[in-house]
């Protein structure tokens, strides 16, 4: 077996990527840690070295698993993804790049590239991000209209929340995530009693409708993303076809003698 496949099974092995994994954890308390000024004064030396170790470990998993899957590694989205990562906590953290210092968490965000599940789930996420602009601008349309109502029907009250349209489209938006909708309809049910028609409306439509619908795209990318694709299995063969392939064509072109 050449060098090059012993390095792939390891990267590849579930021992190997437990144990960067486990790396990733640590890490991440560590930076945690290093937000107490009390621990940073009593064991800041440790936290730096463990920062160092962490970083040394990814850097040369990130060159084995080069090494080993060559040009096709960069194929792989989440592989990119671990590549940026591990490139910004090599930028040197002093002078004007010292914020860079604040951005060796997202190496803790590598779990999402490691652990299946949780990539299962940000892929879902990114494919229904189409469906959630559609509703994204139908929320805001929602709100346009909704606000322009509400200046025409309670401006009169001289509330100043609802004086002009930006302060109404404010409003309207902090009604829409339920936050005190019930104050500002009480409020103005003391002079306009019939005002919680136009607020029961609005929030059976802006507000459980749409975040149901919002719900519902999100759980539908989810479902086809963990059902299997057609094909799947056809291609899973195909590429096992192609190994065996390589194989066989290593094997003619070796010469005899060093097949000895």
């Amino acid at each position: 077996m050449a060098l090059r496949d012993r390095v792939r099974d390891v990267v590849d092995g579930r021992r190997f990527q437990r144990m960067v994994i486990a790396v990733i954890v640590v890490n991440a308390v560590t930076l945690g840690c290093e937000t107490s000024t009390a621990l940073v004064a009593s064991y800041g030396d440790v936290f730096d070295v463990l920062d160092r170790t962490a970083l040394a470990i990814f850097v040369l998993e990130l060159a084995a698993r080069l090494y080993a899957h060559g040009p096709r590694f960069f194929r792989d989205p989440w592989n990119v993804f671990d590549f940026v990562v591990v490139g910004v906590s090599l930028l040197p953290a002093a002078g004007p790049l010292s914020v860079i210092r604040a951005l060796r968490i997202l190496r803790a965000l590598r779990l999402v590239a490691m652990v299946p599940s949780m990539r299962r789930v940000v892929t879902a996420l990114v494919k229904s991000v189409p469906g959630l602009l559609s509703l994204s601008g139908l929320l805001v349309l929602m709100l346009y209209v909704g606000s322009v109502v509400a200046v025409n029907l309670f401006r009169a009250g001289g509330d100043p929340r609802f004086g002009d349209l930006g302060a109404t489209v404010l409003t309207l938006f902090q009604l829409t995530t339920g936050d005190g909708w019930s104050d500002v309809m009480r409020d103005l049910m003391v002079t306009q009693p019939l005002a919680w028609i136009f607020f029961v409306l609005y929030l059976l439509v802006g507000t459980f409708t749409m975040l149901n619908l919002f719900i519902a795209v999100v759980c539908s990318a989810m479902e086809s993303e963990a059902s299997p694709r057609p094909g799947a299995s056809d291609d899973v063969l195909l590429e096992e076809i192609r190994a065996l392939r390589e194989e066989v064509r290593e094997l003619r072109l070796e010469p005899v003698g060093d097949r000895r």
